[in-house]
């Protein structure tokens, strides 16, 4: 076991030292090697460092240098070296976070991060939580746990009955309401299609003049950073407006509801104390290995009534068993990297984190704008949108950056123009990663 695990860190030490001179996506003879792992189940046992070998000598270079510099895709933040070493030892720890009694060090790590992530976002101190595996399914708990609370007022117990027969659930999005939002809709039995669509303005943003009424069996999923252009929707001013007539108002913060930790962004994220519930995910801002979401909500009795299930083998005594607040009885200890992230950051350190990756964001768009290419967005956030012309032009640069391989820019549509999405969230990227960026990007638009 020493032997193996000490040929796995060097082998992972040189795979990431050797990101920043490789190409961002892996090389078609990478991808073609792949074809390797086909065939049949051994029938005879292999030795440890065979496969080890063989998974870092095909694998290795088939993957995407997402832990790098220079991606900017999707919304995908590397890993900070200690949450990377914090993973290496909860694997070797093997912790069921699922229970108390399976993993004390997990539970406790889990209540503490818990209550820094409460304080760095200014949410009330009562409020309930629990570590999934995504924002999708930190969405579908806080929808269940909504669910659960609209129909026990109106008498329903909907764990028990369903939603046979149930009073019916007003759900109100957003046009530009994510994807995450509608699966969790769907897998929570309230239907991705049932919904009041509010129509939004030209950065994404609800309108919320154009709302539907609103009852006091009706959800209201607000955004707290559009995945394409980082805008927020009016929370404080929605919040007013439907509470007081018993909405449940459901904030979906995959990425943006860090900015509530950056000072200089925090009037973005202004008013989602007085949400109901958050999602959000650690794989992104906070820079922790993929994966790690979390669910957070000011009604901790509701989350554990729609996710919590009772058997004779285990029951506990404690004030908070971790897996009556998610979908999963047995998961890996996610707390721990989230931990160790905010213990080496610090509050300082999560500002600068955030602070920083927005400035750079911004570094992207005036350079871009200075070479005579729109930026589509306002960028008040990490997220940036520009075109490069018709929608054929600027897929075609999009390929051309992808393929030349400094860095990596994924593609979109945002309300009818095709458009290249640049998001800055990795700890690691540095000014001169944008400027050598920026350059290969404007050499793929020029050619």
């Amino acid at each position: 076991m020493s032997d193996l695990l000490d040929d796995a860190s060097g082998r992972a030490r040189r795979y990431l030292a050797a990101l920043d001179s490789r190409a961002v996506a892996p090389s078609p003879e990478a991808l073609a090697a792949l074809a390797r792992f086909d065939g049949p189940l051994p029938e005879r046992a292999s030795s440890p460092d065979r496969v080890l070998a063989e998974l870092d000598e095909l694998g290795s270079p088939a993957t995407v240098a997402s832990a790098g510099r220079r991606y900017f895709g999707f919304v995908t933040g590397g890993s900070l070296p200690v949450t990377v070493a914090a993973s290496w030892l909860a694997s070797a720890w093997d912790q069921n976070a699922g229970l108390v009694a399976c993993s004390p060090i997990g539970a406790k790590l889990e209540q503490v991060a818990l209550d820094w992530l409460k304080d760095l976002f200014h949410l009330p101190r009562d409020s309930g939580g629990g570590f999934v595996t995504s924002a999708t399914a930190a969405n579908f708990s806080a929808l269940a746990a909504a669910r659960h609370a609209l129909l026990a007022r109106a008498g329903w117990d909907v764990e028990a009955q369903g939603l046979f027969g149930a009073p019916p659930i007003t759900v109100v999005v957003g046009e530009e309401v994510h994807a995450s939002v509608q699966k969790a809709l769907s897998m929570v039995g309230l239907g991705r299609e049932r919904v009041a669509r509010v129509p939004c303005d030209a950065q994404g943003r609800m309108l919320r003049e154009k709302m539907p009424p609103i009852t006091e069996r009706t959800i209201v999923c607000l955004q707290a950073g559009n995945v394409n252009t980082g805008a927020f929707d009016p929370v404080a001013e929605i919040c007013e407006h439907v509470r007081s007539r018993g909405a449940w108002v459901h904030v979906d913060g995959a990425f943006g509801l860090w900015a509530a930790a950056a000072p200089a962004r925090a009037h973005l994220a202004s008013g989602i104390e007085n949400a109901d519930s958050w999602a959000t995910d650690a794989h992104k801002w906070l820079n922790v290995p993929y994966d790690s979401g979390l669910v957070l909500t000011r009604h901790a009795d509701s989350l554990r009534a729609a996710l919590s299930v009772g058997a004779a083998y285990l029951a506990q005594g404690e004030a908070r068993i971790p897996y009556q607040y998610t979908p999963d009885f047995s998961r890996r200890a996610r707390g721990v990297e989230v931990w160790a992230a905010l213990r080496q950051l610090g509050r300082a350190g999560l500002e600068d984190l955030i602070e920083r990756t927005c400035r750079l964001a911004e570094a992207f768009a005036a350079g871009l704008s200075r070479k005579g290419f729109p930026v589509l967005n306002d960028v008040v956030l990490n997220q940036v949108l520009v075109s490069f012309g018709s929608p054929e032009r600027t897929r075609e640069v999009i390929a051309r950056v992808q393929s030349e391989g400094t860095c990596w820019c994924g593609g979109t549509i945002w309300q009818g123009h095709t458009a290249m999405r640049i998001s800055v969230s990795s700890w690691a990227t540095t000014e001169a990663d944008v400027d050598r960026s920026l350059a290969a990007i404007v050499r793929a638009a020029e050619a």
